[in-house]
């Protein structure tokens, strides 16, 4: 079962004809900060594992394309002291859901569904007892963005180990009630991503594992990846440790009807491929792209929030905003695993934490892992900015707008410009102009206001600087107010 942890809106971003290469990953990995923070993570694990008696942990950090560090920590299996490594396969539980939702998205990119489609156009048995008298039909969005209202599990599979069959599934919702209407709040449930996965099973006429084989994990190339196969390569799968301080083992448990909630197997190696997908935008980016750039967008847009309106969920992925950055991707938790996979989309930078026991804190490891190797791989990957021309500093200055007769100002600070309203009323300045070059900028804020992402460049006549234009509109260089 998942305990939420993390996990985005995406940011407005330069296109990748204005924006210089970033650093090639060989010198990413071989950057003595990223190589520091590598050590200072793993010296902070190593402790963790003595102290808290953890089995094994296995890491990985990517940067768009590529692994750039993995590691594996303690054992996949104390008794014959089998180390634990990138290779290492796991039970990655809930982190299934994201494969759920890609999915029902490539389904819809070939017409076969639509998102807003009710769920009992495709399931015409599913039928339960709505919260509500009025609450209108659940639809497939909905499924995936838990906004349901459909109740958490579809039984006692969590104590028993005994999940349904697709058949007890099926028969399992004509006595059930929506815990809330649907689109009332965000409701975690396992069971609207069961039911996602047999829309997918109907539709496209494939069993789950075949679907997500055929058209997931082949294309991108996750040969060490399966769906509820006991597989040698597992690690050995520990419960909580008991206070004479010794570890119960799990039996393997096939997630059966529910394998499109939990089911999938990977390990960090697999997972840095499916990672450095979701950061593909574009046709030959590195690899092959099971979703177009369109529907990876959807997915990582926000589409429910929790109460606290600080997390919430797109289309299978958790969406979490931590100092001002926005993070995605899932945590799972499944017996004697649990896992997290963390990514910054605008950075490119993802990490992955897979442990074979249930009191690990996978979330608590990512967020130390993204902390410090994470934030340095961000850091060194970063590309080098337009130069700056000190000739830029003739665009500094007051301009009037037609519209209001209202006066921006255009200001220099130390090799920036930035943009502050002639009645602003604080001297936080949140609009800057990003060099692209040849005197032409973008405008980037947090806010979406405005000509926000759109070209600024300035009309000179006579050696003169006399307009400034922002997106469609322009203002007229003035000398006073």
């Amino acid at each position: 079962m998942l305990y939420r942890t993390i996990a985005l809106a995406l940011l407005l971003t330069t296109p990748a004809l204005a924006q210089p290469a970033a650093a090639p990953a060989a010198s990413v990995a071989e950057n003595p900060d990223v190589q520091a923070a590598e050590r200072l993570f793993g010296a902070w694990l190593e402790g963790q594992i003595a102290y808290r008696g953890l089995p094994g942990v296995a890491v990985g950090v990517v940067q768009d394309q590529q692994l750039v560090w993995s590691r594996g920590f303690g054992f996949a299996d104390i008794a014959s002291k089998r180390p634990m490594t990138a290779d290492t396969r796991f039970r990655i539980a809930s982190n299934s859901k994201i494969f759920a939702a890609i999915a029902i998205l490539q389904l819809r990119e070939t017409g076969k569904l639509r998102l807003d489609d009710p769920v009992s156009k495709h399931l015409p048995w599913f039928t339960m007892k709505p919260a509500g008298p009025d609450d209108g039909p659940i639809t497939i969005e909905q499924l995936l963005s838990h906004s349901s209202g459909l109740q958490r599990e579809a039984g006692d599979h969590w104590s028993s180990f005994d999940f349904p069959s697709e058949a007890e599934l099926k028969a399992l919702m004509a006595g059930r009630q929506s815990a809330f209407p649907p689109q009332t709040r965000w409701k975690y449930s396992n069971l609207a991503f069961g039911i996602a996965g047999l829309v997918v099973e109907q539709v496209s006429g494939q069993r789950w594992a075949d679907y997500v084989n055929a058209n997931i994990l082949k294309p991108l190339d996750m040969t060490a990846s399966s769906i509820d196969r006991l597989d040698p390569g597992l690690a050995t799968p520990y419960a909580n440790r008991t206070p004479d301080g010794t570890r119960r083992v799990h039996p393997f448990v096939d997630a059966k009807g529910m394998a499109a909630a939990t089911g999938v197997t990977s390990n960090v190696n697999d997972l840095a491929k499916f990672i450095s997908a979701w950061f593909r935008r574009a046709p030959k980016a590195g690899g092959n792209n099971v979703l177009s750039a369109g529907s990876w967008r959807e997915a990582l847009r926000v589409r429910s929030v929790d109460e606290d309106w600080e997390s919430g969920s797109g289309l299978g992925f958790d969406i979490e905003r931590f100092k001002g950055k926005t993070y995605a991707g899932h945590g799972g938790g499944y017996p004697g695993n649990t896992t997290m996979t963390m990514a910054q989309i605008d950075d490119k930078v993802g990490v992955i934490v897979l442990t074979n026991t249930t009191d690990s804190n996978p979330g608590d490891i990512a967020n130390q892992l993204m902390a410090t190797v994470g934030d340095a791989v961000a850091k060194a990957a970063k590309p080098k900015a337009t130069s700056w021309d000190p000739a830029w500093a003739r665009f500094a200055g007051l301009y009037r707008g037609n519209y209001s007769d209202g006066i921006t100002q255009i200001v220099l600070l130390n090799k920036q410009l930035v943009v502050i309203s002639g009645n602003a009323r604080s001297t936080e300045v949140r609009e800057k102009l990003e060099p692209l070059g040849e005197g032409r900028f973008r405008l980037m804020a947090p806010t979406g206001g405005g000509p926000i992402g759109e070209i600024v460049y300035f009309e000179e006549k006579d050696g003169k600087v006399t307009r400034m234009y922002a997106g469609d509109g322009w203002s007229e260089r003035v000398n006073n107010y």
